[in-house]
């Protein structure tokens, strides 16, 4: 038996292999390498020139509105998703599911055939059920046939269904997500007394109060709010500030976190006026100016940190049920008519509401999708009190199509099936057996209909108890259209034609409604050729497809204002409160069979592969637990059991969990991760309850996290001050070449004819959303590891985002992300100690590793302060599934095992643009080159370029006070620098 090498050495089997294993040592490579058929063309395709990628203009749809995106194909092969700089919900960024949606696309896990009754079928089959359901339900019009979908956001599909329920009066179509935005449709319905999509114009708010939304990351607009809000944050010029001594600013650098040494900077800087320290004294004698730092204020209230929190100016923790309370009292301090106060208010509610009545207009108040629609209803009276409507925030048509309380139609679905009122139920695109409230018992229900069809990209939950499971074709092998956060459309066109022969729901529907064996590409187009006539259509088609947008396709604004706020809600009940919230990297459940996203850290935990219980550390000491201990955890009568998580800054006397988590039939990726959250969620309770019961079982569970140090243990590698410390002391952060011995060394320094690459990271405008990580991942071909050998500290990616606390108190820290890739050190340790020069530095200042050289002492790993490094312990790149071979980027090598490697700066991208120059003669230009985390990043944090071109961004970026080198001390001189952290505190809630 083959001895499994990720357990603790077992001394039988390795006496067993030894022998062999010397025989065969030096007859054969490490790595056996896997047999590979080459087959050329017989005829060249025309559109394709080997070596030479092509982008498609397309959208993702979801979760939540479209993101536009331009997705890269090798010779037919889609390897990676970028941002489309022509679509308003993108702006050329992307997230992490964006990015992560080619594995999905190449999942080998998939559903790959017709299931009927668990044998295989054909789609001619299930045409021909469908043909005869048609037949008989002629004479009823379709009465007692139901459709289940997610929230309908494309025109063509929403057609579709009209037309279904037009032909078939008797059709009954509902609607289901369990992480949907039924709350902000709900809300705006009790504001304004129909529905309308809020759009917020976040580069106009210069206070923005977020009661438990996490806009930065997550919701419909989440990447253009990322850039929207960091603009809102970049550095501006002439404000006259006082310069620090030499001895102040000797001392600011050996201070903690609390000691001035924060900061911001933009990625886009036009034109770099702050002064070096070398001429602060000179500049204040003449009195010319230093630095000014306008920036927006952040004010966030939720139970525990979200990246939106922990970007926050002011970060309150507070239960989800007392947000309600917060928003009235903060409605009836701005004066909102109607309002009432409670008794006792929140001690931040007045300076919060004072800072909101002076910036009347350019103030904007926030409802989180997770909470109840009062607390929408009186954010929308808050904004319309304080004039924001039409500055800050405009309201559009709703997004989704004839929509419908999700929550009220799935119970009415399962009502009608309890009372055999459904015979026929088409699952299109959801998993509701999953994720449906557990009270609703929709696996009992679904058991009374007759006839059910389940279409989707894995054979789950739902299909398992469904007669026909139909292959679902991916967003990016399939043409549709879809609406973004303002209800701008994108034609989705595919890159690649079904893997394994899926269907969308258009299609479906389309048999449904007589017309089968009609393409998704006929039903789309012939959809938006009656909408824009037969004139100009084909200019209008492929100007569509090109651009990535339908041109005047976004909503217009409404007019609504609105009513008086609801009445008071009962006060939160007593007791543990549990919140539910989608897990940060999986989502619903959706992507959790996705090896790159299982392997994200959590931005405000690092933990990967599992789900866990987030409680306060008072809660901890209370309850007697501690990281790691699993409790049970009660609520309404159902239990699950999950390991505990001490958050600091969760708010006493409460519980997160995730949901996501806990599949029992997805994929091999996926099923049994984490604990399932759904069995305790009710229907009276999506997102929030009282009286949860924590129960200590006794056990543990080994929970795998990427970051073990909390605090910055006085090295302050994040840099924080705030905007008045700034003012005052504009060289407290980063710069320290005038401090002695900074540049001590026994080596001329090398001087750089050529290119001279650097790249800078703006502390003040990184959100940890983690983006860059996944970005990286998949344009350089890094591999999944596994849990096991995650919780060993062998994760493989490139770049992590640390996080660290700050502050006197684990109940209200502060929080701060720093991305953390190879510094590129002039002076670097690394190369040094490697015994075969496997990696060097280039002509250009690049560390390079030469992976032919490399044998595996991990020499360069220990040397390196900065810890970023990854060595392949393991074969862990999969050679062997065929479908993940067109996954990987042919301009990268996949790397075996033995192997170190790191960050480059996607050198392959700087070489293919170098050749580009070199053919026209020419330099390359700034912004030519952009590597992969810089490309996706939402809020442009990351610059890179050619710092020996003083006019390029990075070299304007790196003569800014601002700028420092992490651990300088080392004198590493490292080649990618940060740009400080600023706060912009209230001063009244400071004081306090």
């Amino acid at each position: 038996r083959t001895p499994d090498w990720l357990d603790p050495v077992n001394r039988r089997a390795a006496l067993k292999v030894m022998a062999s294993s010397l025989a065969l040592a030096g007859l054969s490579a490490c790595t056996k390498q896997p047999k590979e058929l080459i087959v050329p063309y017989v005829h060249q395709p025309e559109e394709f020139t080997p070596g030479k990628p092509l982008f498609y203009a397309t959208a993702m749809p979801g979760p939540g509105a479209a993101i536009g995106l331009l997705v890269e194909s090798h010779l037919g092969r889609p390897t990676k998703a970028e941002g489309n700089p022509d679509h308003p919900g993108s702006l050329g960024a992307t997230d992490i599911w964006a990015q992560a949606s080619v594995l999905d696309l190449w999942d080998p896990d998939r559903s790959q055939v017709v299931m009927r009754y668990g044998d295989i079928g054909s789609w001619g089959d299930f045409n021909g059920v469908i043909a005869d359901l048609r037949n008989a339900s002629k004479a009823n019009g379709g009465a007692g046939i139901g459709v289940l979908t997610s929230p309908v956001t494309s025109p063509s599909l929403a057609a579709q269904v009209d037309a279904v329920r037009k032909a078939m009066p008797g059709v009954k179509w509902h609607a289901w997500d369990p992480a949907g935005r039924h709350n902000v449709n709900e809300g705006a319905k009790l504001a304004f007394g129909r529905y309308v999509n809020p759009v917020y114009k976040l580069e106009n708010a210069q206070v923005i109060v977020s009661l438990d939304s996490d806009f930065l990351v997550s919701g419909d607009g989440r990447v253009r709010y990322a850039r929207d809000f960091a603009d809102g944050r970049r550095v501006r010029t002439n404000i006259t500030a006082e310069p620090a001594s030499k001895a102040d600013r000797q001392e600011g650098f050996q201070a903690g976190p609390e000691a001035p040494l924060r900061n911001q900077a933009a990625s886009h800087v036009e034109e770099d006026t702050s002064p070096s320290p070398t001429n602060v004294v000179e500049a204040k004698a003449e009195g010319k100016p230093l630095a000014d730092t306008t920036a927006n204020r952040l004010y966030v209230i939720e139970p525990a940190f979200s990246p939106t929190g922990a970007t926050a100016d002011h970060h309150i923790s507070l239960r989800a049920s007392q947000i309600e309370g917060f928003a009235r009292d903060l409605a009836a301090a701005v004066g909102v008519a109607g309002a009432a106060a409670g008794t006792s208010p929140h001690a931040a509610v007045a300076a919060i509401a004072n800072d909101l009545k002076v910036h009347r207009g350019q103030s904007l108040v926030i409802a989180g999708q997770f909470q109840p629609p009062a607390v929408h209803a009186l954010a929308h009276a808050i904004n319309d009190a304080l004039g924001n409507r039409g500055k800050t925030v405009v309201y559009t048509e709703p997004l989704e199509a004839n929509p419908v309380e999700p929550l009220q139609s799935i119970r009415e679905l399962v009502g009608d099936m309890n009372a055999g009122k459904v015979d026929t139920l088409f699952i299109l695109g959801c998993n509701p057996v999953y994720d449906a409230p557990a009270d609703l018992e929709f696996a009992a229900a679904l058991a009374k209909v007759k006839l059910k069809a389940h279409l989707s990209l894995y054979n789950d939950e739902t299909s398992m108890l469904c007669q026909w499971a139909l292959p679902e074709a991916h967003f990016l092998e399939t043409w549709g259209d879809t609406r973004a956060y303002d209800g701008t459309v994108t034609i989705q066109q595919p890159l690649i034609a079904p893997l394994y022969g899926g269907k969308t729901a258009i299609e479906v529907l389309s048999s449904l409604g007589g017309e089968a064996g009609k393409s998704a590409h006929d039903l789309v187009k012939e959809y938006w050729q009656e909408q824009k006539g037969e004139k100009d259509f084909d200019r209008f088609w492929r100007t569509s497809l090109h651009n990535g947008v339908v041109e005047g396709s976004a909503f217009p604004a409404v007019s609504v204002t609105a009513k008086a706020p609801p009445t008071s809600a009962a006060p939160p009940e007593g007791g543990i409160e549990i919140a539910f919230r989608p897990d940060p990297s999986i989502w619903d459940g959706r992507f959790s069979n996705n090896g790159w996203l299982q392997e994200l850290p959590k931005p405000t935990t690092k933990v990967a592969w599992d789900n866990v219980v987030w409680m306060a550390p008072a809660t901890a000491q209370k309850l007697g637990v501690q990281t790691e201990d699993v409790v049970a955890v009660g609520y309404q009568g159902r239990m699950v059991e999950g390991p505990v998580w001490v958050l600091p800054g969760h708010v006493p006397d409460a519980v997160t969990i995730h949901l996501g988590f806990g599949r029992t039939r997805c994929g091999r990726v996926a099923n049994g991760t984490g604990f399932d959250a759904y069995k305790l969620r009710a229907a009276d309770s999506l997102w929030h309850g009282a009286g949860a019961e924590i129960r200590k079982t006794g056990k543990t569970f080994p929970i795998a996290s990427t970051q073990h140090t909390q605090t910055m243990e006085e090295r302050n590698p994040v840099r924080i001050a705030t905007i008045e410390e700034y003012k005052k002391h504009p060289d407290y952060v980063g710069r320290k070449e005038d401090i002695a011995g900074a540049k001590l060394t026994l080596f001329p320094d090398y001087k750089y004819e050529g290119y001279k690459w650097g790249l800078t990271i703006d502390l003040n405008a990184c959100i940890g959303c983690n983006t860059c990580n996944i970005a990286c991942q998949a344009e350089n071909n890094i591999a999944v590891v596994g849990k096991a050998e995650v919780a060993k500290g062998r994760h493989m990616q490139w770049i992590r985002v640390d996080r660290y606390y700050a502050g006197k108190s684990l109940d209200d820290p502060e929080l701060y992300f720093q991305p953390v890739t190879c510094m590129q050190c002039e002076n670097a340790p690394c190369e040094l100690v490697c015994p075969v020069a496997a990696t060097i530095h280039s002509g250009e200042g690049i560390n390079q590793m030469v992976y032919n050289r490399c044998v595996g002492t991990r020499y360069c790993s220990n040397n390196c302060p900065y810890k970023v490094r990854r060595f392949n312990f393991f074969l862990y790149s999969d050679w062997y599934t065929d479908s993940l071979k067109g996954l990987r980027n042919p301009d990268v090598t996949v790397r075996s095992r033995g192997v170190m490697e790191k960050c480059s700066y996607c050198l392959q991208r700087i070489n293919a643009a170098k050749i580009l120059a070199e053919k026209e003669n020419r330099r390359v230009r700034d912004g030519e080159i952009t590597p992969a985390c810089a490309q996706a990043c939402p809020t442009q944090a990351i610059a890179f370029g050619d710092i020996n071109d003083p006019n390029s961004n990075v070299a304007k970026l790196k003569r800014q006070m601002r700028n420092y080198g992490m651990l300088e001390d080392l004198n590493t001189r490292p080649r990618t620098t940060y740009l400080g952290r600023l706060r912009n505190p209230n001063p009244d809630l400071e004081k306090a």
